[in-house]
């Protein structure tokens, strides 16, 4: 049986999203039983053989500053939910609660792998060939050394060859050029970490990408600062906001609009199903000695039974182990990275 803990109480919409999306998760995957974490009130309605109930009094909100969320809430859904990865209750968890938050107990409780100083953030942004690109890092760390990139492109090609059974997965450099002589110095320094790790067999480095590539799907896996990783999933989400509102725009319009709309109404459908975010909710905290994967906050219940169902691939197919193993074998060139300063780590970003 594959076991999640899932903090039913984060979120915008807490127990209202979370508990339909586990019902639906139970009916669709025989073979796994969830935790239920959170205020005993709140889910005293739940009940399933497959699913049992773990008491926390407090809950972590979306405005709590991290301090308030790791020193004051001890006992709070989320670090709960957390806890039961570290005693080895749970394989993985799942919270749509505050980013920053999540992150912080995440490495407070578990601590990170040898040989990655920071962890990061993994998730999938739709491309134009029907599938996805996984980027990180997705916001964890806003300043990145060289030899953070690197650790992320060895730790996301490890999630992607589990979760899309591809073991050679590409990856690609996020730069403003394709050229080796562009960029800043440690997008540079990153891209001959790359070639290096690429030439030692550690992964398959594609070479520098730009922007549009991550939409064009040029490679698998992108890797960048937090920074700059935010700023592009929050364009792709505002991308399928927009493709959505155009919809319902050409079918408000006149009559000979709406006709023309009507026709090509199948296809506008699958191209908004392609760019739905959605489908694609659930991001790895990656690095750490435990899985964690969040949710977007505002996820409905579908969204959120796709990060559980993300979470459960990722047991199943034994990531922790995948990943410990790639990082073993790039040991030589994970280096430590010089301290520049913690990662900054706001509210909710995903």
């Amino acid at each position: 049986m594959i076991t999640l803990a899932v903090d039913c109480m984060g979120g915008d919409h807490g127990p209202g999203v979370t508990l339909p999306a586990c019902r639906h998760f139970l009916e669709q995957h025989p073979d796994a039983e969830l935790l239920l974490v959170g205020l005993p009130a709140s889910l005293a309605a739940f009940t399933h053989e497959r699913a049992r109930m773990v008491a926390a009094t407090e809950v972590v909100s979306m405005d709590d500053s991290i301090e308030v969320a790791l020193r004051r809430k001890k006992d709070s859904s989320m670090r709960v939910a957390i806890a039961q990865v570290k005693s080895g209750a749970a394989q993985a968890a799942v919270s749509a609660g505050n980013t920053g938050a999540l992150m912080a107990i995440a490495r407070y409780l578990l601590k990170t792998l040898d040989g990655i100083d920071r962890p990061a953030i993994a998730g999938q942004i739709p491309n134009a060939k029907g599938a996805a690109t996984t980027v990180l890092d997705l916001g964890a760390n806003v300043d990145c050394t060289a030899e953070h990139l690197l650790q992320f492109a060895v730790m996301g090609s490890a999630l992607v060859s589990v979760l899309s059974d591809n073991e050679s997965p590409t990856v690609g450099l996020l730069n403003i050029g394709e050229e080796a002589i562009k960029g800043n110095d440690i997008i540079k320094q990153a891209g001959e970490l790359l070639r290096t790790a690429a030439g030692l067999g550690d992964l398959n480095f594609y070479g520098n990408v730009e922007g549009n590539d991550i939409f064009k799907g040029t490679t698998d896996i992108v890797v960048c600062d937090g920074f700059v990783g935010n700023v592009a999933l929050k364009t792709s989400e505002g991308l399928a906001t927009m493709m959505g509102n155009f919809i319902k725009l050409e079918f408000s319009r006149n009559f000979l609009t709406k006709i023309a709309a009507g026709a090509a109404y199948p296809v506008l459908k699958a191209i908004k199903s392609r760019m739905d975010h959605r489908r694609y909710n659930g991001a790895a905290l990656l690095g750490l000695r435990g899985l964690v994967f969040k949710s977007h906050g505002s996820a409905d219940a579908f969204a959120f039974g796709q990060a559980l169902s993300r979470a459960y691939d990722a047991a199943k197919h034994n990531l922790l182990d995948r990943v410990q193993a790639r990082i073993a074998h790039a040991a030589p060139l994970l280096v430590s990275a010089q301290p520049i300063a913690e990662p900054v780590m706001a509210a909710p970003i995903l």
